[in-house]
């Protein structure tokens, strides 16, 4: 029995040696292990042998039932290696420069974002910019919205925890808390402390709130707000603006209507909706795309601002609405995966 085994091994070496491809290699292992193979055969015989030799046999068997799963192992892992070669081609030399990818392109909220930015440019509009981590003055307090209110809760925004320190973002009065702003709103309280009237801004950026993310929510998205505050300024003058904003972008058959809302930093305030059947996989009459209505007197004062002396706007929309409606795109996670298959439509 023992010279059995030993031969079968023999063999064995000989032929996983020779194989080349996983077929060739399940074949020979069941010559070997299978039903009918060498070593199942020989097992078979323990019956035949005197009980005092079945120890002995029993090691010898399982010896080289071991020899066998490491030759095996080892020739499994020579397939496979060999198969990961064949896909990855020639080796590459390292010194030689990487091939051209082609040329790169914006990644569609930009594009979006850039274009409404030139289209507010043309009348008057210049680009604000601030910090993603703010106070709660900026957030909320400036801009009409007391402690208590609803958006102030903790478990609708992003709070920092008290230890937590930004060097970059000034503290208005102490023992206030950070957060991730919640809107680009903050942006036009900024910039209101630091420049008289008249004021004519345009704010986009990355905001966050705590949502569940799906097809058309998510807790990180792109605002864009604008703000215009000057003498005589009234609710036509608005929706003037909104019109032109919304033809320029996304066509000259796009219509606008108000809707009576309720915004703690304005007053009167609307619901902006959007009609535009022309575009692709839009299938409503209306949907609503923003917010908008007159800066409260609140908010004029906590800037310094004579309520009596300037009136103005303020409104804003979400980037990713836009791009939806102007690009077809059907899920809002599109713009946050990354894939190249995706952002090359728009190059």
């Amino acid at each position: 029995m023992q010279d059995q085994l030993s031969a079968l091994l023999a063999r064995a070496r000989a032929d996983f040696s020779a194989l080349h491809t996983r077929p060739e290699f399940e074949a020979a292992k069941a010559r070997l292990v299978g039903p009918n193979g060498g070593l199942t055969t020989l097992m078979k015989q323990m019956g035949t042998v005197p009980k005092e030799q079945r120890p002995a046999l029993g090691r010898l068997i399982n010896e080289a039932k071991a020899q066998l799963q490491a030759l095996f192992d080892t020739t499994l892992r020579a397939l496979e290696d060999a198969e990961i070669a064949a896909q990855l081609g020639p080796p590459v030399d390292a010194s030689l420069p990487s091939p051209d990818g082609g040329p790169g392109t914006h990644h569609p909220l930009t594009l979006v974002c850039e274009e409404m930015c030139r289209i507010l440019r043309k009348v008057g509009f210049t680009v604000a910019d601030g910090s993603e981590v703010e106070t709660e003055f900026y957030c909320f307090d400036a801009l009409n919205t007391p402690p208590g209110h609803p958006s102030r809760d903790v478990k609708d925004t992003f709070y920092f925890p008290d230890t937590a320190r930004f060097g970059n973002v000034s503290r208005r009065v102490d023992g206030e808390k950070y957060l991730l702003r919640t809107h680009t709103s903050s942006v036009q309280i900024r910039t209101m402390l630091k420049h008289p009237p008249p004021v004519r801004i345009v704010s986009p950026g990355r905001t966050f709130r705590r949502d569940t993310t799906d097809a058309t929510h998510s807790a990180n998205f792109h605002q864009l707000e604008c703000l215009y505050v000057d003498k005589d300024v009234t609710v036509r003058d608005l929706k003037a603006l909104l019109d032109y904003i919304f033809a320029s972008l996304l066509g000259p058959d796009t219509k606008t209507r108000f809707r009576p809302h309720y915004f703690g930093y304005t007053e009167p305030s609307f619901e902006v909706d959007l009609s535009a059947r022309h575009l692709p996989k839009v299938n409503k009459e209306w949907i609503e795309i923003g917010g908008c209505g007159m800066v409260d007197p609140s908010v004029y004062e906590a800037v310094g601002y004579d309520p009596a002396a300037w009136t103005g706007y303020a409104f804003g929309m979400g980037l990713e609405r836009l791009a939806m409606m102007l690009y077809g795109i059907d899920d809002i996670r599109y713009f946050y995966q990354n894939d190249l298959r995706f952002l090359r439509q728009f190059a």
